[in-house]
């Protein structure tokens, strides 16, 4: 439907016509013509049309018209592909069924279908291997979606067991269609017996232990006796770690069971937690699960290297080994034959000194780099100090006994590591220490954690320094007596938490080493799941460490069959990135290579991928969640064998209904190319008649 309006009042349209008017009579009637009176005539018409429409332009007439817009309803058929369907459905004979159904509403309806199960997909294949269900996230995507538009039904198809997400039942998804549920597998309780649920961490320390909290279930089974048995999976076969009897009481029968297990080995430790099959169950699939564990070695071998006996060793000892993952040595100077190198650590007790110069040991820790930790006293010489790092360098020391009394003052703008609100209050209460008399600076690449406090005069002596000195860590504490804080630290808040957190962290810091290699692989974890995509990232480094990727990188990943995988990284902006996709169950180890200026850049690593079982522990439908979902969306539970049914169904109904949008739209005339034809056409007519008749 079009009309015309115009900005003016409709009057103006005589004017218009008057104006068309005046224009003709004054060319052809003022002055007559050497022409045919029917032929000056039909050139006044001409004349008259012509400047009567230009005239009408010129009020700005609008056509106004509406545009009619049909939006089919949309049926939006969505399908769960999940293992527990599989194992329960004659998926062939189901997935032709799906099929007519699909071409059948396709004739009257728009029709858009998913598939959904560990995620969503849009037109997937009807697989049933996906190793998770999640309901919640397929009703929110099409409320989301396709809530606002023309929603006509929605069609899912489900056995109703989800193991990821939300319960539906409790969510209010924004479906504004009735919501037809297809229930799928079989709702009968069978004879089973499963390991239903293991908790257990994904990392442990070596030679620690850890527990795993095993449940399990047991229907249509009272009387049976089954056996629990826990195993170390590796290439040499299976271990038998645990093995416990478990006696099934009832016919619905539950047990939580825990394990110790020492985690003796490093690296990622796959176990196996199995029950014995009790005869005639559902299915054996669930009788077992595997799970993995990343055993680190995170142990740190620390030395403490004294001079003589002294107070100031067992309080560091004791402060040391409250970190579980800490070996502790104590050894003196003069009987010492180890390696220093053997040592994540090394505390230097008033080493070196006029007696013991130490200078083997401290040899060794300059060519291996070892960190160390220097704790100075009265009597420290100050050449021998200063030679051995170049953190702290002061002057004076000597052979006194008693030093200078200090006490300990945080310096600003520290930020190598962070100290607890606690800790730093604390350490201007603490007793003060005996430090060398002299002066005292800061070497480079130095940063001051305590400053000394002599008396009550803040001094800008450094107390506590860490920093690289020559290659390696290294921390000073330009005095002794540490002994007194820790008791003090008991005395007055009754634990040595605020001492303990100092030593750990400093050790820690000092402890910490700097990858320098070129040449970087890494995953984002160590432990992969089966439907999960393993991913691993490099980086490549040049000589002056600026990262490149210019050259191909690539890596091998084998598997505990041998076998091999062998990929080439994708580069990013300034990296490089591997998407390995999903690989089968077991322990990997990968080896990647890219070549640099002629040298060959190695980097090795590991990485394991465990089994995603969920959907094989319960077989049972839901039903009773399908039929309330449809119960509060207004549609219907259907089986398979009803499927074709389901289009009547929408017709019977009547809320899958075409929904016509109106929409009234404005343009001007102007823009109406058969208005400049029809004027075009008008006065190349009276021009042309005019030249015919000769009247120029």
């Amino acid at each position: 439907m079009q009309d015309i309006s115009f900005t003016y009042p409709v009057w103006y349209l005589a004017l218009c016509a008057l104006a068309g008017l005046a224009v003709a009579t004054l060319l052809y009637f003022r002055a007559p013509l050497s022409a045919s009176r029917p032929l000056v005539a039909g050139m006044a018409v001409l004349r008259f049309l012509g400047y009567s429409l230009l005239a009408a332009l010129l009020l700005a007439p609008l056509l106004r018209y509406i545009d009619t817009d049909r939006q089919e309803p949309i049926i939006v058929m969505a399908q769960d592909v999940s293992e527990s369907v599989g194992l329960e459905t004659d998926t062939v004979a189901y997935a032709e069924e799906w099929s007519q159904l699909r071409e059948s509403l396709a004739d009257r309806y728009r029709v858009v279908e998913y598939t959904f199960g560990s995620e969503l997909r849009e037109n997937g294949a009807l697989t049933f291997q996906d190793k998770q269900t999640n309901l919640d996230a397929v009703l929110n995507e099409i409320g989301d979606v396709y809530g606002t538009q023309n929603l006509g039904a929605v069609i899912l198809a489900t056995d109703g067991i989800y193991n990821q997400g939300a319960n539906p039942a409790y969510r209010d998804f924004a479906l504004p269609a009735p919501v037809y549920t297809v229930g799928l597998g079989d709702t009968t309780r069978r004879r089973d017996l499963l390991v239903s649920r293991v908790f257990h961490n994904r990392i442990a320390y070596l030679d620690d232990q850890f527990s795993i909290q095993i449940d399990v279930r047991a229907r249509n089974a009272a009387g049976e006796t089954t056996r629990l048995s826990v195993s170390r999976v590796g290439e040499g076969g299976n271990a038998v770690l645990r093995n416990e009897q478990i006696a099934i009481e009832n016919q619905d029968f539950f047990t939580t069971r825990e394990v110790v297990l020492d985690a003796d080995r490093p690296g990622v430790q796959r176990y196996r937690i199995a029950v014995t099959d009790i005869g005639n169950e559902l299915t054996t699939a669930n009788n077992q699960r595997d799970i993995f564990v990343d055993v680190l070695d995170a142990r740190q071998r620390i030395l403490i290297l004294a001079e003589a006996p002294h107070p100031d060793i067992g309080a560091l000892r004791q402060a040391l080994v409250t970190g579980r993952n800490n070996e502790v040595e104590v050894a003196y100077a003069a009987d010492f034959t180890g390696s220093a190198a053997d040592f994540d650590l090394v505390i230097l007790h008033h080493l070196p000194s006029v007696v013991n110069r130490v200078s083997p040991v401290l040899d060794v820790l300059r060519q291996e780099e070892v960190p160390t930790l220097f704790v100075t006293g009265p009597a420290m010489p100050a050449a021998l100090a200063n030679a051995a790092q170049d953190l702290l360098v002061f002057q004076g020391g000597g052979a006194q006994v008693d030093g200078n009394e200090v006490t300990g003052r945080l310096a600003p703008n520290f930020n190598a590591f962070t100290l607890s609100d606690d800790l730093l209050q604390a350490v201007p209460t603490y007793p003060p220490l005996s430090a060398p008399f002299g002066t005292f600076s800061v070497g480079p690449g130095a940063q001051v954690l305590f400053r000394q406090r002599i008396g009550r005069v803040d001094t800008e002596y450094p107390l506590l320094v860490v920093g690289e000195s020559r290659g390696r860590r290294t921390g000073v504490l330009a005095a002794s007596g540490l002994w007194q804080w820790r008791l003090f630290d008991y005395l007055e808040y009754g634990d040595h938490e605020r001492f303990d957190e100092l030593i750990s962290q400093l050790t820690q810091y000092l402890t910490v080493q700097d990858d320098k290699r070129r040449f970087r692989v890494t995953t984002g974890e160590n432990i992969f799941d089966e439907n999960e995509p393993v991913r691993l990232d490099a980086e490549l480094y040049n000589s002056s460490y600026e990262l490149v990727n210019g050259p191909e990188a690539t890596v091998v990943v084998t598997g505990a069959d041998d076998r091999e995988y062998n990929y080439t990284f994708s580069r990013t902006s300034n990296a490089y990135t591997l998407d390995a996709g999903t690989l089968p169950v077991g322990n990997y180890t990968y080896r990647a290579r890219v070549s640099d200026g002629g040298e060959q850049l190695i980097s090795d690593g590991r990485f394991s991928v465990q089994a995603v079982e969920v959907e094989r522990y319960v077989l049972e439908a839901d039903h009773g969640l399908l039929r309330q979902l449809s119960e509060r969306y207004g549609g219907e539970l259907l089986f398979p064998g009803q499927l074709s049914t389901i289009a009547d169904r929408l017709d019977a109904s009547g809320v899958a209904k075409p929904v016509l949008f109106e929409t009234i739209n404005t343009r001007s005339v102007l823009n109406l190319k058969g208005i400049f034809a029809l004027l075009f056409l008008l006065f190349a007519a009276e021009w042309g008649l005019r030249r015919w008749s000769g009247n120029y």
